[in-house]
């Protein structure tokens, strides 16, 4: 069975989580409506991608 020869010290354990962070998401405004939206997605709230309409979306019923 493989073992570890040695114990991986502070500094490497450091070295090896260093790209676990967390990353903000990246977002955008719609051009349409205004909304925060991610990037290359039709925008949920009016339906529009890259300036033209491209799915019906139904109005919430308050």
């Amino acid at each position: 069975m493989a073992v570890p020869t040695r114990r991986r010290g502070h500094a490497k354990q450091g070295q090896v989580r260093q790209h676990t962070a967390l990353k903000a998401v990246n977002t955008y405004t719609c051009s349409n409506c205004g909304a925060v939206i991610k990037p290359h997605h039709v925008c949920p709230s009016c339906g529009y991608y890259n300036g033209k309409k491209v799915k019906d979306v139904k109005e919430k019923a308050e």
